[in-house]
């Protein structure tokens, strides 16, 4: 049995690349049973696929039918099952939710894509940025000059992994009160719009401007929401939104130019950034940590992936762990009483073939005769 609050929980993941890896981290990070179907030949098991650890793996040949049966067997046990491809895949395999649903009919079989299940775009390859494009993310977010992609941190993994998890979870709940599984679309395209929510409500409130990237309150913008770079090249951020908040850093700052009182003034924001920047640049990152760090000025230093397991709160927080010599992220969130832990490393395709399959109910002499027929 895993550690964490979904201990008990049995999932059956099919091998795919980007969000649902991650997806079955998450997962797993909090206790589930996550059993990965490989398809033979793969090697794995390479401790820095961090989106891969707290599995284990059966590795099957999905071209013969008697892969397929061992894969409904497990759905069978299963409290739900997710994928990763395009539309009509599983179906073409003999394992699509039809079928799989008659098998168990509480499975919660979740669907990952990038486009979603239907639509004028159900069956185009994309990526993460293609996918966040057509929700007016993308162009919110970059300079003046360009969108630029916010690594796949929207897509795939926001409105992704995370909405395929949420939408999992939400329905074994739902199967446990009806005792019906169900069928869960999740799109990145989806997803990434939900995530856009709070935007769309400023733009109906005439809150948002159509000017362009940089010219809104939390797109860069505003001179006291913004990053700077200090006199050593490394960078800050501010975050300074609330008047007692901008007050302050003016106060660390020592800035007390009139022309900062106009704090909302978006025709200002330019030259106070200039101005702020000229300011910033006079001091080093650790000299603007040593006078900001712990104040209500809404601060912190910008941090490389080397730097940032070593800061001090997420050292405290014990926000990295490092495994194998692989500095990774814990587990998240936190359960007080159930605390969730990194089960087990990235599996080697195929490691635990037998003992999963005769865990979850397939007699030894059935195993011989699958392992004889390879």
């Amino acid at each position: 049995m895993g550690q964490g609050p979904l201990s008990g929980l049995k999932i059956v993941e099919f091998a795919g690349i980007g969000p649902g890896p991650f997806c079955g981290m998450l997962l797993s990070d909090l206790g589930a049973d996550v059993v990965r179907i490989d398809r033979k030949g793969g090697r794995g098991g390479a401790k820095t696929d961090i989106t891969g650890r707290g599995r284990r793996s059966v590795a099957l040949d999905l071209k013969q039918p008697a892969a397929i049966e061992i894969c409904l067997k497990l759905i069978e046990q299963a409290d739900a099952a997710f994928e990763g491809f395009r539309p009509g895949v599983m179906e073409r395999l003999g394992l699509g939710p039809d079928v799989a649903l008659k098998r168990n009919p509480k499975l919660v079989y979740g669907r990952m894509t990038g486009w979603g299940q239907f639509g004028p775009y159900a069956q185009a390859a994309g990526h993460d940025m293609n996918y966040i494009a057509i929700t007016g993310a993308l162009d919110a977010i970059g300079t003046r000059e360009k969108p630029i992609p916010p690594l796949n941190l929207v897509g795939d993994f926001g409105g992704g992994a995370l909405y395929l998890a949420f939408g999992l979870m939400a329905g074994v709940i739902s199967a446990r009160e009806t005792g019906k599984g169900q069928v869960i679309d999740c799109a990145m395209s989806d997803g990434a719009a939900s995530l856009m929510a709070m935007f769309y409500g400023f733009k109906a409130a005439g809150g948002w401007s159509d000017a362009g990237r940089r010219s809104n309150l939390l797109d860069g913008g505003a001179h006291f929401y913004d990053t700077y770079q200090c006199s050593d090249g490394r960078w800050i951020s501010i975050g300074s939104i609330e008047p007692q908040f901008y007050a302050l850093l003016l106060e660390k700052t020592g800035i007390n130019d009139p022309a900062f009182q106009a704090q909302m003034d978006r025709s200002k924001w330019d030259g106070l950034r200039e101005k702020l920047a000229t300011v910033i640049a006079t001091k080093t990152q650790d000299e603007w940590c040593a006078i900001m760090d712990g104040t209500d000025v809404c601060f912190a230093p910008i941090l490389n992936m080397d730097e940032a397991p070593r800061h001090p709160h997420n050292a405290a927080r014990k926000t990295f762990v490092e495994i194998d010599g692989v500095t990774q992220p814990a587990p998240a969130p936190r359960f007080s009483a159930t605390p969730g832990a990194i089960q087990g490393p990235p599996p080697a395709i195929g490691a635990h073939s037998a003992e999963v399959l005769s865990e979850w109910g397939l007699s030894d002499s059935l195993l011989k005769e699958l392992e004889a027929a390879g």
